[in-house]
């Protein structure tokens, strides 16, 4: 994923600081993110999201508000209008570059910031929440006893996540004014709504009444026992693995022919915790994977090791090919099952001399009323699959340092 940093003037004038996440291949379409109140757009979630939709393809535009962040302007004399307005700013900003966005994703209060504005951008296509509150009035709930000092003297001083956020009376008139059911009911885009059950923040009552107040294609999944800033890390992975996957049902994705030589197109690998081994695998905008290694190992233990994804191409390989010979004879297979076993074992004892090497053993399950004659012959044609011989034979592989 490259990231460019850059400015753009917000609703009053001043510059809001942004990151665009660009794919490492080719540009399919642009999400812009709304983060959560008072956070930034260097979160967690933000960023986990980000990764994801970038690795599809997708590029992903996320700023601070106005008074957040690396962004200019006074906080205290934002609202929830304003938010949108920036919203909105953001999106020009894109449109201006030729990336007008057609996926938003909006956190909290910046979730209904998105609902807000969903219905005055013709280039989206589709919406979605995270923990975000059906009527932004409810963020005032977390200000306790300083909403009494904001009415009497305009502006006071507010404990958000053990740090002090300082909030304008204008800022309480504008949420309580603000209503978003016609606003759902009308912006005409898919949605999908991710919330925890347990949100201490913003209950989920409020889920509820988003995904009643939408039209269809909507779409509603529980985040579990995340909290409410998704500050876990598997939580927030969760999130981007949903949000990941509902986007290309709904998000025009038009991949390009695959490049010269590469007729399968590019499976990109790249890091995904420098901390330890995890990988984001990514083939297209489509297809995507999780390659680990165990807690032994050093890893998370979060995906597939990188033989088990060998063991695993040779086990499909053989699946498909055994598949399509008793499809071509007509023959009664109603099932295939393949075990696939790896270990590293001394060239002796495969029947040769020298060091350790790879051995595959393959369990093949035949199921259907197939005579021996059939089944034998299955066997035969499971060592002629493509991967089979690729293991067997050896294949060439050439490096290069990427420019």
């Amino acid at each position: 994923m490259r990231t460019e940093r850059f400015t753009f003037p917000g609703h009053s004038g001043h510059d809001l600081a942004a990151r665009l996440d660009m794919p490492q291949g080719p540009h399919l379409a642009t999400a812009l993110m709304a983060h959560c109140f008072t956070c930034g757009k260097d979160i967690m979630a933000s960023r986990r999201i980000a990764a994801r939709l970038a690795g599809m393809g997708i590029a992903v535009l996320r700023f601070d508000f106005t008074g957040l962040g690396h962004s200019k302007g006074e906080f205290e004399n934002t609202s929830f209008t304003s938010n949108v307005d920036d919203l909105m700013s953001a999106a020009k900003a894109l449109t201006d570059r030729g990336m007008a966005p057609s996926l938003l994703v909006g956190h909290s209060l910046g979730g209904a910031a998105v609902l807000k504005a969903a219905g005055q951008l013709d280039s989206v296509k589709a919406v979605v929440t995270i923990g975000a509150p059906f009527d932004p009035d409810h963020v005032t709930h977390n200000f306790g006893d300083s909403v009494a000092q904001i009415e009497a003297e305009g502006v006071g001083e507010v404990n958000l996540g053990g740090r002090p956020v300082r909030i304008g009376k204008g800022f309480l008139d504008d949420v309580r004014a603000e209503a978003l059911g016609t606003a759902i009911s009308e912006m005409h885009k898919a949605l999908l709504v991710l919330h925890a059950p347990r949100d201490e923040i913003v209950g989920i009552e409020n889920a509820t009444q988003i995904f009643v107040a939408a039209k269809h294609p909507k779409s509603f999944v529980t985040l579990d026992d995340a909290d409410h800033l998704i500050t876990n890390g598997e939580d927030a992975e969760y999130a981007a693995e949903v949000i990941a996957a509902w986007a290309g049902k709904y998000v025009p994705l038009r991949p390009p022919a695959p490049p010269i030589g590469a007729p399968e197109g590019v499976t990109r690998v790249v890091e995904a915790d420098p901390q330890g081994f995890r990988q984001d695998v990514q083939v297209g905008p489509f297809h995507h994977a999780v390659a680990d290694e165990p807690l032994a190992y050093g890893g998370t233990n979060q995906g597939l090791t990188p033989y088990q994804f060998v063991a695993a191409g040779l086990g499909a390989c053989t699946s498909m090919t055994i598949r399509m010979y008793a499809r071509r004879k007509g023959w009664p297979l109603t099932g295939v099952e393949v075990d696939v076993l790896h270990n590293k074992v001394h060239a002796q004892d495969a029947g040769g001399q020298g060091a350790k090497i790879d051995k595959f053993k393959r369990f093949i399950t035949l199921e259907g009323p197939l005579d021996n004659d059939q089944r034998d012959r299955l066997l035969e044609i499971a060592n002629r699959c493509p991967v089979h011989r690729t293991l067997e034979s050896g294949a060439e592989v050439v490096t290069e340092l990427a420019t």
